[in-house]
């Protein structure tokens, strides 16, 4: 039998600059009315929002200004990485590659 339920709305906020060594650090996580909250937010703010709810999942198991987990590392460098370009695209730099 399978679970029609639709699934909560979850959302996870990243910081990481490019210049630091250290992994990306989890600045805000939250299901449901929160999560709605973080996505108003980046977007009112122009964050680039990228979908991906097992990552996402993983991620809001995170304490907050805790570094990402190892097993989250491949999935968030692809995705720090797609923010990079796009933001790189947007102001005319030459893409990283």
């Amino acid at each position: 039998m399978s679970d029609n339920k639709p699934k909560r709305t979850v959302a996870v906020a990243l910081e990481h600059s490019p210049e630091t060594k250290g992994a990306p650090k989890v600045t805000a996580s939250g299901y449901g009315y929160v999560a709605e909250k973080i996505l108003e937010m980046a977007f009112a703010c122009g964050i680039k929002v990228r979908e991906d709810a097992d990552l996402a999942e993983i991620l809001a198991a995170v304490d907050l200004d805790s570094e990402i987990p190892p097993e989250a590392f491949a999935a968030v460098a692809e995705i720090l990485s797609y923010v990079y370009r796009l933001n790189a695209a947007e102001i005319g730099e030459a893409p990283i590659s």
